[in-house]
């Protein structure tokens, strides 16, 4: 502590008024009375280390006029309800390390500065329903044993609850985060609802103990973070990181011209991504899920190399990469003709380098087990699959079917065979039987 403490007792750690040496706690009626006399709206309000009642804490605000300037309350001791409705701060609040034994109720309340309550630990309710911060607030560290209300605040500056912890209900519903909120390492231990926010967030390394509701207008990201129930993310146009995400329950993913990150995720329950307007999947390598549905998605640049369980993959409604079509010339085959198909983004590696795993094996394997919902697209994937065994070498007769009529899925390749064919027995006739008059 960077006070001088009270001279009461020493167990006392408030901070001692001057002349007496004892903190405001501990000060006779005749001096708390002087005391307060030199309060004003406006002005320093230092109460580091005091012990304060309901009682103490009504009077310090009405000498203040409810308009305190900066206040440094760090390691206060609050013993009573705290109810600072309509209370205005005029500079930056300290509250670090503090304790509030009963209800914390900042409602309606104004912060014209920053806001710190690192370290505090909420033993009741908290709520924050509906305040105004025009700097940041932060709540590392910071225990809250029961319901902790967010709803309806404004933080100019953001929110920063890195390794907070979150026993009750949350609920940051209708909140405005200026520059953005941090949850990283945050646990969540009952439900939490952060649906209808404006901002970004950050929950990585998060723990959700219960079910999660989130939702942001700016980028959102998960990554690393760990959900025991369901997880559902509802986004509009920013990006969503849930690289190596874990999930127990279900998992719901709403995009509305957005597009999403599940590289490494593990999605033990059914999981379901959907997307509206100019969504995407960036990414599914090593994606665990034995249950997923895909929907409305662009899934041209998706990498699917390391997928688990690909037959658990429905497709439904997505465009993928097509392959080029045309007339190619190289050494080991003089002239070739490739025909159009939709492709996975990792055959040809359009996105990027070349990923070491997406070898042809793996990829025959990829596009065999997925399961897209039209026919095209399945007749596509089935050519991609004969395709890529036959580039892998392992059996020679492919070659010799996709020559002659594309693994029987290309019938008009036969078709030409046989005019060919056709032809060249007619030309064939046609000259042996003009060579006899001649003999």
């Amino acid at each position: 502590m960077d006070w001088v403490t009270c001279a009461y007792s020493a167990a006392c750690t408030g901070i001692a008024s001057r002349p007496s040496g004892f903190c405001l706690a501990h000060l006779s009626p005749e001096q708390l009375h002087e005391a307060l006399d030199q309060l004003a709206p406006g002005r320093l309000l230092d109460l580091r280390g005091t012990t304060v009642s309901s009682d103490l804490l009504s009077r310090v605000l009405e000498a203040m006029d409810g308009k305190p300037g900066r206040a440094r309350l760090d390691r206060v001791r609050f013993t009573g309800d705290v109810r600072l409705s309509g209370v205005t701060f005029a500079g930056d609040v300290s509250l670090d390390d503090a304790r509030f034994d009963r209800l914390a109720s900042f409602f309606g309340a104004r912060f014209e500065g920053n806001v710190s309550l690192a370290g505090a630990r909420f033993v009741r309710e908290l709520s924050l329903h509906g305040i105004t911060v025009r700097g940041h607030v932060s709540l590392d560290r910071a225990v809250m044993s029961r319901d902790a209300l967010f709803s309806q605040a404004v933080f100019g500056h953001g929110l920063s609850c890195e390794r907070a912890r979150f026993d009750g209900y949350a609920t940051f519903d209708g909140a405005r985060i200026g520059d953005g909120a941090a949850f990283r390492g945050a646990r969540f231990g009952r439900t939490l609802s952060f649906r209808k926010v404006t901002g970004h967030a950050g929950f990585e390394a998060a723990h959700f103990a219960a079910d999660a509701y989130l939702s942001a207008t700016g980028r959102l990201s998960a990554a690393r973070a760990r959900a025991d129930g369901l997880l559902d993310v509802a986004v509009a146009r920013c990006g969503v990181d849930l690289r190596g995400v874990e999930v127990a329950g279900t998992t719901t993913l709403r995009l509305t011209d957005s597009h999403a990150d599940l590289e490494g995720a593990v999605l033990r329950g059914p999981a379901t991504v959907s997307g509206r307007g100019a969504s995407a999947l960036t990414s599914l390598r090593r994606v665990e899920a034995a249950n997923l549905t895909l929907h409305g998605l662009d899934l041209s640049t998706c990498r699917f190399a390391g997928l688990v369980h690909p037959s658990g993959v429905r497709v439904k409604d997505c465009t993928f990469a097509l392959t080029p079509r045309g007339v190619r010339m190289s050494l080991r085959w003089p002239l070739r003709w490739f025909s159009r198909r939709s492709a996975l983004a990792d055959e040809y590696g359009w996105t990027g380098p070349g990923d070491p795993a997406a070898t042809p094996d793996r990829l025959a394997t990829l596009y065999a087990g997925l399961r897209p919902s039209d026919r095209a697209t399945s007749a596509d994937f089935a050519i991609a699959a004969m395709e890529m065994r036959r580039r892998a070498g392992h059996r020679w007769w492919l070659t010799l079917c996709w020559l002659l009529f594309g693994y029987g899925l290309r019938m008009s390749r036969a078709a030409s065979w046989f005019a060919a064919l056709a032809a060249i027995s007619a030309a064939a006739m046609l000259w042996t039987a003009t060579s006899h008059p001649d003999r």
